[in-house]
């Protein structure tokens, strides 16, 4: 028992001598009392493992965890195989499967899993009913094949569903490349990994470098990544010596990371897009460039993770990841989204993200503070509306375009016709898709864009397919506004 002492030691946040004592005494009792006197009998591991330190680490915040050794040991091996499954790190409790971080550019990144959201279910198996044992078990299985999973988001009342599929390779997290106006060039980047900022200087000087009119930075859905990558884009487009971000920590020097002094940032014109999805170290990247007025950010907030976390072994193998500071931008807004002072003690520390709510840029310009990064101007997609949501849900677009390029050569210049048109209407309609002629001539603009999309992605590929969608994404279109003016 003393040896497990020594773990909650380890692992409880630091009190004076004298007062740790007297509260270290009174668990010792305690445990000694229900030792003895429980009417079915107990294991030192079960008391230390499955409760005095996680539910010490629980109410720190939604993604500090402790690992028993079996847990640590797991979490390590998944750690070293990021090349095959789902690119998942989690913490596997007693009847929970809780995330702890989504490799970039792997099945979870891309189907939006993000650290603290729970996997509730898994392949119609219901993960409350299941040891530590069983869980391991089906995880490794779910690997093999397309996975279904049920997962609970922190704050949500329902679960999300979702169909992850194994892949051997990771995506490059630089994953688009084009020109959305004249002289104005579109990148997107998926992730952050360790090639991202070489990879998008690659991009952009494919574009034509400095001779770019402007560029649309697209980091919608991206959930970060590597911190050093983060580093490197900024860099791209901040001047030498600015502050990219500032971490702060109770127990943490405060350190602010700048833009090395022989950075040769590009000038041209720059707007950011960003959406709910964007988290860590996206944000690190827009928020610098927005306290710094380097670009304008569109789209609609971020998701406002920015917390900074460590992985510790402790004793007897065990481990813990506890978050040890957050991040601040330049202005100093915490990028962290508040926290449920109710359920997490941080959220009512004096690092607490709220406690300021309005910042300014290097220009005085107000920005709002409160998490995640609050965009220049709002813009998202449409809602669809009955008919559209009908064509999309039934993979009506899909369907066809298989079926019309198994009949037909198209060329990279296509355009749907309005005898292409008709053929859809019919086919839609041998399938029980029969709106009236009035909702259908109200939606033609939509159906011939996106029948577009879809046969130009079939036959040469998801880039090229975007290249269309590009031509019709609001988000877009409110970029080259911008870049315009």
């Amino acid at each position: 028992m003393s040896r497990l002492l020594a773990l909650l030691v380890c692992a409880a946040a630091p009190l004076f001598a004298d007062d740790l004592d007297k509260r270290l005494q009174t668990f010792v009792n305690a445990f000694a009392l229900v030792e003895q006197n429980a009417a079915d009998p107990i294991s030192s591991e079960q008391v230390f493992y499955q409760g005095a330190i996680p539910g010490l680490l629980r109410k720190l915040d939604p993604h500090s965890v402790f690992f028993d050794p079996g847990q640590f040991e797991q979490l390590q091996k998944m750690e070293s195989s990021t090349q095959k499954g789902f690119g998942t790190v989690v913490s596997l409790l007693p009847g929970r499967v809780i995330v702890l971080q989504t490799l970039p550019g792997t099945p979870s990144a891309k189907a939006g899993l993000a650290a603290g959201d729970e996997i509730v279910g898994i392949n119609g198996y219901v993960i409350n009913q299941l040891d530590v044992d069983q869980l391991t078990e089906l995880l490794t299985e779910s690997r093999q094949r397309p996975a279904q999973l049920d997962v609970m988001r922190p704050g949500a009342t329902r679960a999300t569903r979702m169909v992850l599929t194994p892949e051997d390779m990771q995506t490059p997290s630089v994953d688009r490349m084009f020109f959305v106006g004249p002289g104005i060039g579109y990148i997107r980047v998926a992730s952050f990994d360790e090639h991202t900022g070489k990879d998008l200087q690659k991009a952009i000087d494919k574009l034509g470098g400095e001779g770019l009119a402007g560029l649309v930075l697209d980091l919608r859905n991206n959930p970060g990544g590597v911190v050093t990558a983060a580093l490197e884009t900024a860099s791209l487009f901040l001047h030498p010596g600015q502050t990219i971000f500032t971490v702060r920590g109770r127990s943490v020097p405060e350190k602010s990371e700048l833009v090395p002094e022989n950075a040769q940032p590009y000038g041209f014109k720059l707007v950011v897009l960003v959406n709910e999805k964007s988290a860590s170290a996206s944000e690190i990247v827009t928020g610098a460039l927005q306290d710094h007025d380097r670009a304008t950010v569109v789209g609609d907030v971020t998701y406002g993770k920015g917390l900074v976390q460590s992985v510790y072994p402790v004793s007897q193998r065990a481990g813990l990841a506890l978050t040890t500071a957050l991040y601040y931008t330049p202005s100093g807004r915490s990028i962290q989204k508040p926290l449920d002072a109710s359920q997490f003690e941080l959220g009512a520390t004096t690092a607490h993200p709220n406690r300021q709510t309005e910042f300014r840029t290097d220009k005085g310009r107000p920005v709002k503070g409160g998490g995640g990064i609050q965009p220049d101007f709002v813009a998202g997609p449409a809602p669809l509306n009955r008919l559209q949501m009908v064509l999309d849900a039934s993979g009506s677009f899909t369907s066809f375009a298989t079926d019309y390029l198994a009949r037909h050569k198209v060329e990279d210049n296509f355009e749907t016709t309005p005898a292409i048109i008709d053929e859809f209407q019919a086919w839609v309609g041998e399938r029980g898709i029969l709106p009236g002629s009035a909702e259908w001539s109200a939606q033609l603009g939509f159906v011939r864009y996106r029948l577009k999309v879809e046969i130009l992605t079939q036959a040469f590929g998801v880039e090229r397919g975007d290249q269309v969608e590009a031509q019709r994404d609001p988000v877009i279109l409110k970029a080259l506004e911008i870049l315009g003016s």
